[in-house]
């Protein structure tokens, strides 16, 4: 286990290394030039090279990268030029909305997920399971930008059951209030995760209830209830793991819609103002930070594996 452990952590330092060098590389090939934004109608020769050597952005960008990437592990991730706010504030004020947003959103995702693959995998290809099979085809096909939209328009204007756009109320303020407006963008992401969650996890338990170790565990006069939490969903859950750490980018990137459309200042919303600021090391500092939360909690979901499955870490 400990080698295992520690192979793994090697890997994620080297993944981490690349991660900012592509980060740090690929946000220097977006258009347009932060001087100009910043100088506006002052946009000189002489202070455009005044305010590129106050930057440090004169310098090569080898350099560049070796400063940013000494500041960035000592938690100095830069400060605006746009706004002048540091990174790391405008991260400390985002970060507990997604947070908030992706639990909220898989609660709701493996709390239906995972009752439905069961009582589907009880009886398969009975009327409960080719209706959610059925289903669950036309829930995957939809895009949360289309779902967010005809939420919107049936549960906030039409019936008004959740507010809309623009409405969000901090959790530190009301938290009545912010559930109420976190519950509609959390369904939207919840609707893919609840396809996937369901149909791998149906799909392996059928599998898993054809073992042999199953058969003699009925044989015993063991309950069907006792063998499918006790015996059957165990194994049956790796590739729900795997699915639910995989599914970690897919969620941040819909999450990142969902919060510009309703409003909502979570890291997408910040994003996208960003980049339409041109604002560099904003858009640098939450695009590296949600890389490193990507590739350490896949790095959580591998751990994780070992616990389930040891016979991973033998191997």
């Amino acid at each position: 286990m400990a080698k295992f452990l520690f192979k793994r952590a090697l890997a994620l330092i080297a993944i981490l290394f690349v991660v900012s060098i592509g980060t740090f590389f690929l946000i220097h090939l977006l258009p347009g030039d932060p001087t100009v934004t910043i100088l506006g109608p002052n946009d000189t020769a002489h202070n455009k090279a005044v305010l590129l050597q106050q930057l440090g952005l004169n310098k090569p960008i080898w350099q560049q990268y070796w400063i940013w990437l000494g500041n960035v592990l000592t938690g100095n991730l830069g400060q605006s030029f746009i706004t002048h706010a540091t990174v790391t504030s405008t991260l400390a004020h985002a970060v507990p909305i997604d947070i908030e947003l992706v639990i909220i959103s898989q609660v709701l995702a493996l709390g239906i997920a995972i009752p439905l693959a069961i009582a589907s995998a009880r009886r398969p290809n009975g009327l409960l399971d080719r209706v959610s099979t059925t289903s669950s085809f036309a829930m995957l096909a939809l895009p949360p930008f289309i779902i967010i939209v005809f939420l919107v328009l049936i549960f906030s204007i039409h019936f008004h059951v959740f507010p809309g756009p623009g409405s969000y109320v901090p959790f530190t303020q009301n938290p009545w209030s912010n559930l109420h407006t976190m519950i509609l963008p959390a369904i939207v992401l919840a609707v893919g995760s609840i396809v996937i969650y369901f149909r791998l996890l149906r799909g392996d338990l059928i599998s898993t209830l054809q073992e042999e170790y199953i058969t003699m565990a009925r044989s015993k006069g063991l309950s069907d209830r006792y063998i499918m939490w006790r015996h059957a969903l165990r194994p049956s859950s790796l590739s729900l793991l795997a699915a639910a750490g995989l599914n970690i980018g897919g969620l941040i990137a819909g999450a990142f819609v969902v919060e510009y459309l309703l409003a909502i200042p979570g890291l997408g919303y910040a994003l996208v103002n960003s980049i339409q600021q041109v604002d560099y090391l904003t858009v640098q500092g939450i695009t590296l930070f949600v890389a490193v939360v990507v590739v350490v909690l896949n790095f959580i979901i591998d751990f994780l594996f070992t616990i389930l499955d040891p016979r991973i870490a033998r191997e």
